[in-house]
């Protein structure tokens, strides 16, 4: 993954925009890390992936027989515990 400061990913907007379509670019400030830019095709699979492995895990949680009530279920992902 490539990497550029904050000012030149401003001053040099559209180019960024082409080469994340081709891979993610972390953005810098002062040297530190502090963003990544991806095209939206890529952060689409990331997310798909993340469900997918939430999915597996519930999955596995059913064939160990350990489930809750939705209610209870539902509280937990409103309270970000899920």
């Amino acid at each position: 993954m490539i990497a550029i400061a904050a000012k030149e990913a401003k001053e040099h907007f559209g180019k960024l925009m082409d080469t994340v379509q081709r891979e993610p670019v972390t953005i810098e400030k002062h040297g530190r890390p502090v963003a990544v830019v991806m095209s939206q095709t890529e952060y689409e699979q990331i997310k798909l992936e993340r469900l997918r492995a939430k999915l597996a895990i519930g999955e596995a949680q059913l064939n160990r027989g350990e489930s809750m009530d939705g209610r209870e279920f539902f509280q937990e992902m409103r309270e970000g515990k899920r």
